[in-house]
């Protein structure tokens, strides 16, 4: 299994990056991660990606507690399925991303600027693998 955390716009916040990616890198401990920036005229995932599950981040979608969250995982894990995790820009998400197929996640009925929902996206991530491993870190 192999995750992939894209995101559309560049970061503002430097800091907040460098925080999404010290998730990542704790993540590539149990899995293969990946995040990266790309551009929706120029990337599809589903067709970079085609069995994978996608998982679209909209304030609109489905909320998942932790518990539920790596259960999400630990499935995905278990089919030896990669995961793919979009995370539109300031603008929210590319309408080309739109209607597809694949599960839309919200992480808070709030709104966030794009570079903390990497950042809160990373770290439940990474507590999602850390749970499903008996690691103490979610305590």
């Amino acid at each position: 299994m192999k995750l992939h955390l894209y995101y559309v716009g560049k970061p503002r916040d430097s800091h907040a990056n460098s925080l999404a990616d010290d998730y990542v890198a704790r993540c590539d401990r149990y899995v293969r991660s990946q995040m990266r920036e790309v551009q929706p005229d120029r990337f599809d995932p589903w067709e970079k990606h085609p069995s994978a599950t996608k998982i679209v981040l909209d304030p609109a979608g489905k909320n998942l507690d932790s518990a539920q969250f790596a259960r999400l995982i630990g499935k995905a894990e278990q089919e030896g399925r990669d995961l793919v995790f979009l995370v539109g820009g300031a603008s929210g998400l590319p309408e080309a991303w739109r209607g597809r197929d694949g599960l839309i996640l919200s992480l808070s009925a709030m709104t966030f600027p794009h570079e903390f929902a990497r950042v809160m996206l990373a770290e439940q991530i990474y507590r999602a693998l850390a749970t499903l491993r008996g690691h103490p870190y979610p305590k």
